[in-house]
């Protein structure tokens, strides 16, 4: 693999990947009036290289300020938050900055730690001369030491690891074969099979290293996917520590433990949450470890999928918040954490492994980061259908079929009269066709270029 041209190297180190949101940056940068913009995502999956490349690059002027590594900075936020007051605080501690209008850019990084920067959003946006991004990794978690949200006042914009098409961007797919797949695919017409073959490697490459940028640019720089996995397990170990230091006492242990149960949550026929898989398990349902699972999900690391009481729209009316699946929010991590023969078999093309978990978080993953809300509908054990949407109106039901068995009984249940859904789609090891049912079928990557 040679070294692209969207990459920036130093010493043999990838630093940059190229990411769909710089042209959000871009865009929100030459919007009139704008707000402060918040960038949330997990840890390391690439907010501050991004954003402090995007300031260098396009703007005159700026400062950066990291809360975590530069808690003295917290002093400028503890008394009055008038622009004024803030910019001549600013300018002490940053001397040679000109605080010229509209070619300042004020980055505000590790916001969480400083909740009285959050509350100066609203200061810097009514003022207006000065544009202002700031991030976090933890910010569902502090929410009560937040004086007043600046309501209105702020932007926000949501950074996941990499997904697939980004994935080929690093590996140096060309625009021209990635638009001629994502073609096919809404045409739905057959891909060239030598093609096909190709990227259904790519994806289970994709599977294995995942999105996060730490792990990516191991596999760019060394086709090594053992130094793929030290990368993952030290992300991994990282969100570890941010358990250890930031949960509430009373939750760390149980927090670690449900993060450990994943994947054998995911390892069973059923891949419904049961409590009782969770290693340590206690009694208590989502009493004792509601609040665990939510602390994961407000750091980015999961994904809730909820059953659905009907596959009727609207499916937010309709989810059963009692009954859920919970899916890694990026595979690659997923993947770290299962036993080496999970790995291997990925790689060999057994997507059926580990009951088909893999292939299911993978869509699970791919969805999420298109906006999709994850709901599936299952009864009595008997009747599941892995995802349920609403695409463009139509309520859509979205069988994963990683091995070879391509019956779906349950997805025709749902096609019936009962429930009258009329659109199907099947991810499975196949070419693009429409069966004589109307049935969608797509190979398992087309999840990346459906919606």
């Amino acid at each position: 693999m040679g070294k692209n041209s969207n990459i920036y190297y130093l010493d043999d180190f990838i630093l940059m990947l190229k990411r769909k949101i710089t042209d959000l940056l871009l865009k929100w940068k030459d919007t009139p009036g704008k707000n402060c913009l918040l960038v949330k995502g997990a840890r390391q999956v690439g907010k501050t290289f991004i954003i402090d490349d995007f300031a260098k690059k396009n703007y005159g002027n700026y400062i950066y300020i990291n809360f975590e590594i530069m808690s003295g900075m917290k002093n400028i936020f503890n008394g009055d938050l008038d622009i004024d007051t803030l910019v001549r605080n600013l300018s002490i501690r940053f001397p040679k900055v000109n605080f010229e209008p509209g070619n300042l850019l004020i980055f505000l990084d590790e916001i969480q730690s400083c909740p009285n920067a959050r509350v100066s959003l609203k200061s810097f946006s009514m003022d207006g001369r000065f544009d202002v991004i700031c991030s976090g990794s933890l910010l569902g978690l502090n929410y009560k030491e937040v004086s007043s949200y600046p309501v209105g006042y702020e932007t926000i914009m949501e950074l996941s690891s990499l997904d697939f098409e980004e994935f080929l961007w690093a590996l140096e797919i060309s625009d021209d074969n990635i638009s001629y797949i994502f073609d096919r695919i809404q045409k739905k017409e057959p891909i060239d099979n030598s093609i096909l073959e190709k990227v259904n490697e790519y994806y289970r490459w994709y599977s294995l290293v995942g999105g996060m940028p730490k792990a990516v640019n191991k596999f760019i720089g060394s086709n090594s996917f053992g130094e793929v996995l030290v990368a993952q397990q030290d992300i991994i170990s990282g969100y570890m520590s941010d358990i250890s230091k930031y949960a509430p006492e009373s939750d760390k242990s149980r927090i670690r433990n449900i993060l450990k149960s994943i994947p054998i949550q995911l390892g069973k026929p059923n891949k419904k949450f049961q409590y009782i898989d969770i290693p340590g398990w206690e009694p208590g349902g989502s009493k004792t470890y509601g609040n665990g699972i939510l602390w994961l999900y407000d750091a980015g690391i999961v994904n809730y999928c909820y059953n659905l009481q009907e596959p009727a729209a609207p499916l937010t009316s309709n989810l059963k918040l009692g009954s859920f699946k919970i899916y890694m929010k990026d595979t690659g991590l997923l993947m770290s954490m299962m036993e080496p023969g999970v790995r291997v078999a990925v790689l060999d093309g057994d997507m059926k492994v580990n009951q088909g978990g893999v292939a299911e978080n993978l869509t699970a993953d791919v969805l999420s980061k298109k906006n999709i809300l994850l709901a599936y509908f299952e009864r009595k054990g008997k009747l599941e259908v892995d995802f349920v949407m609403n695409l463009d109106g139509n309520v859509t039901a979205l069988e994963v079929k990683s091995g070879n068995n391509r019956q779906s009984k349950s997805l025709d249940v749902l096609r019936s009269e009962k429930y009258g859904l009329k659109k199907g789609i099947k991810l499975e090891n196949t070419n693009v066709y429409v069966d004589e049912k109307g049935v969608e079928h797509y190979p398992l990557f087309a999840a990346a270029f459906l919606f």
